[in-house]
């Protein structure tokens, strides 16, 4: 059966674009700071190892989602209902950071700071495994459809650089439009960007899009389709995570498990490094373009969302992840050999795959394969990885690196680019090599007989 015969009534198609609209707030929450930030973060004053700390906090999250939030998800919550909660605290929290930002010579304090990014990410990140699982549980064919509801999270992560183009322009140094008319008015506009201290205050307004864009998918969450809870049976294990983690003891799991956790923190790299290196002189990007440049990944990831199903049924869970961990290799191939305006820029479009191909194919195979009574924590145990203990390791080992290879106040990109580049070759490998998973799911801690419409294996 295609894809669009799925949907076909009216409540059906409304059913769909409720999931979209959930799917483009809660990727624009994230996209509206996540990149800029690892720019403006810095710039407060914070001591190195209070900067991994505030980077940290959203690995923090993660390991919350796991153990607490996605298991009260699973077990005692409507789904729906915890995200509206969720949203409306992590909202007012990350909204709050927008006003501590220091005057001219001063330094921010640390401690609100932290806490308020700590108590935004403990209440946000959860819901990125939540809001996957109520897609999942009201789609016919999650296999062939998520991918086009998923898709909109990443409009959403585009549409949130936006503001930015505006809000980063020099507004001193425009000429009025009655004196130069619309076009030569809008050339300047688009051509002229702060730079410096003037750049860093206005960067600010990210945690302002950010906390706004909270509190709006708060007040539509209690809409979105009921997802119940799903009560744990007789002698079952009480705590969901607990059961999702026992999987790990399957070989096909645990490799995952560690490619996950490589591929992960090669893609945090790339978020510490990129906003910086793009305005640096070896690239020369103004500060204004800097992170639509980096959405263009993501409108290429549009592309790769709508045809993953078709990719996997093709190629198989293997190949389809290997080709998503290569395309990052390549993108830091570039950044380290080739470090010119027109590659650093175009380069950027292999994030579709990087993404796709990997990260929300692992989302799909989670679905295909855990029992659904644990899905929200099996979803959370890889977002332990994606998001927690993989990017921390990233956000120190980055740290580090850019200490080494500072010499003269010039940091040498392409020489820390390698290491990246070397790691997503390794996981490509380690894949390539042991990852081999079996036909049939895993309706429970042992495996059976796979459905027929299960996506071939590589």
């Amino acid at each position: 059966m295609a894809s669009a015969d799925l949907l076909t009534s009216p409540q059906e198609k409304a059913l769909r674009r409720k999931l979209c609209l959930m799917m483009f707030l809660q990727i624009f929450i994230w996209g509206a700071w996540f990149e800029l930030g690892f720019d403006y973060i810095p710039s407060l004053g914070f001591e190195s190892w209070q900067n991994t700390l505030i980077f940290g906090a959203f690995n923090i999250g993660a390991l919350v989602a796991l153990f607490f939030s996605t298991q009260f998800a699973d077990r005692k919550f409507s789904a729906e209902k915890f995200l509206a909660v969720s949203h409306l605290i992590g909202g007012a929290a990350i909204l709050g950071l927008f006003f501590l930002h220091p005057g001219p010579g001063e330094k921010a304090e640390f401690l609100p700071f932290f806490l308020l990014m700590l108590l935004h990410s403990i209440f946000y990140v959860p819901t990125i495994s939540i809001t996957n699982s109520i897609a999942f549980a009201n789609l016919k064919d999650p296999a062939r459809e998520f991918g086009p509801v998923r898709v909109w999270g990443t409009i959403g992560w585009i549409v949130a650089s936006w503001p930015f183009i505006f809000i980063l322009v020099d507004w001193q140094k425009v000429p009025s439009m009655g004196d130069v008319g619309f076009s030569q008015w809008l050339e300047s506009v688009l051509g002229t960007s702060k730079k410096g201290a003037e750049a860093y205050a206005a960067e600010r307004y990210i945690f302002l899009v950010a906390g706004l864009a909270s509190f709006v998918l708060a007040a539509i969450s209690p809409f979105l389709p009921h997802t119940p809870p799903k009560p744990v049976a007789a002698g079952e294990d009480s705590l969901a995570w607990v059961k999702a983690a026992k999987l790990l003891k399957h070989p096909f799991v645990a490799v995952l498990f560690l490619v996950t956790f490589i591929d992960a923190a090669v893609h945090q790299s790339f978020f510490y490094w990129t906003a910086s290196f793009l305005k640096s002189d070896e690239v020369g990007i103004p500060a204004n373009w800097v992170t639509p440049v980096m959405k263009i990944g993501q409108i290429a990831e549009i592309l790769t969302m709508l045809i993953l199903g078709y990719v996997l049924k093709t190629l198989g869970w293997r190949m389809t992840m290997i080709f998503g961990i290569l395309g990052h290799s390549a993108r830091f191939a570039v950044f380290a050999f080739y470090p010119h305006e027109v590659a650093a820029i175009l380069i950027n479009a292999l994030h579709g795959i990087c993404y796709a191909f990997f990260f929300a194919t692992v989302y799909i195979f989670v679905d295909e394969f855990f029992p659904k009574d644990v899905r929200s924590s099996a979803q959370g145990l890889f977002n332990v990885l994606i998001l927690g203990l993989a990017p921390f390791a990233a956000n120190v080992a980055c740290g580090e690196l850019g200490t080494i290879y500072t010499v003269g106040g010039k940091l040498h990109y392409s020489i820390i680019f390698i290491y990246s580049m070397s790691a997503g070759l390794l996981a490509a490998l380690i894949l390539l090599l042991f990852f081999h998973p079996p036909k049939s799911k895993l309706p429970d801690v042992s495996l059976s007989t796979a459905e027929e419409d299960a996506p071939p294996v590589a």
